[in-house]
């Protein structure tokens, strides 16, 4: 078999291990019904007089805070609880192959559920003409960013064999990712330095400030880089941890 073959194997396996119980369903249930919520009360989607996604994908950065660490909590603490991690790692697969394959397999599972929002996007265009090239651009970046925070959950997943940890540890993460791009952050490190400088390079560790470009409907190369180099530093970090547990 192939290095696609191997992934493709552990992807499926981890896939159908999601909806093998109900944590998936809920899971979702649980993500649509905030979605809703946050988009048609807390965003105040009816008030705004405009058919547009602004407020459904405002909130995003803060739902994927604690939604997609309880997701990716699970993909290596239980197999090191359990005893697994040791099993699946004398396969013919490289500790690679099985990231790869563990990762996607979740990052498909997120776009599920973010697909599944499709009736809010209907609703906008039920209600008006909305510009669905901008709506396109926001699903991009959201995908992206949820990719982001799940590949420093499945960092935080390779360090600990508690979940609880393993969650904890990434929601602040994320959050740290979040606060360096947040207005009042920025406008605080405005006050306390000269020049704009800090500010930037502060700012460019955000996901705030990534994503807002892709609510905009831009699709700037920098921002999928930044979402991507996200990705590839935290699974490589995931490989560096596994090979230190497998060595030892």
């Amino acid at each position: 078999m192939n290095a696609v073959s191997h992934i493709k194997t552990i992807a499926k396996r981890e896939l159908s291990g999601y909806f093998a119980s109900p944590v998936a369903y809920v899971f979702i249930v649980i993500f649509l019904l905030l979605t809703g919520f946050f988009t048609f009360m807390a965003g105040g989607f009816f008030e705004r007089n405009d058919a547009s996604l602004i407020s459904f994908f405002l909130w995003h950065p803060w739902l994927y805070l604690f939604l997609v660490p309880a997701v990716g909590m699970r993909l290596w603490s239980e197999e090191r609880r359990m005893g697994t991690m040791e099993l699946l790692l004398t396969f013919p697969i490289t500790t690679w192959q099985a990231i790869v394959g563990k990762f996607l397999a979740s990052w498909l599972f997120l776009l599920l559920a973010l697909a599944l929002t499709f009736p809010v996007w209907i609703t906008a265009n039920y209600l008006g003409n909305p510009d669905n090239g901008i709506a396109f651009a926001g699903y991009v970046g959201s995908f992206l960013m949820a990719g982001a925070y799940l590949a420093i959950s499945c960092m935080t997943s390779a360090m600990t064999r508690n979940q609880v940890v393993s969650f904890i540890v990434s929601v602040v993460i994320c959050l740290l990712l979040i606060l360096a791009g947040w207005p009042p952050v920025t406008k605080l490190l405005e006050s306390v330095s000269e020049g704009g400088g800090l500010v930037r390079a502060v700012a460019a560790f955000s996901v705030m400030t990534h994503f807002e470009n892709f609510q905009r409907g831009v699709l700037d190369s920098r921002d999928i880089i930044f979402f991507v180099a996200v990705m590839v530093f935290s699974l490589f970090a995931t490989s560096v941890i596994i090979r230190n547990h497998r060595a030892g």
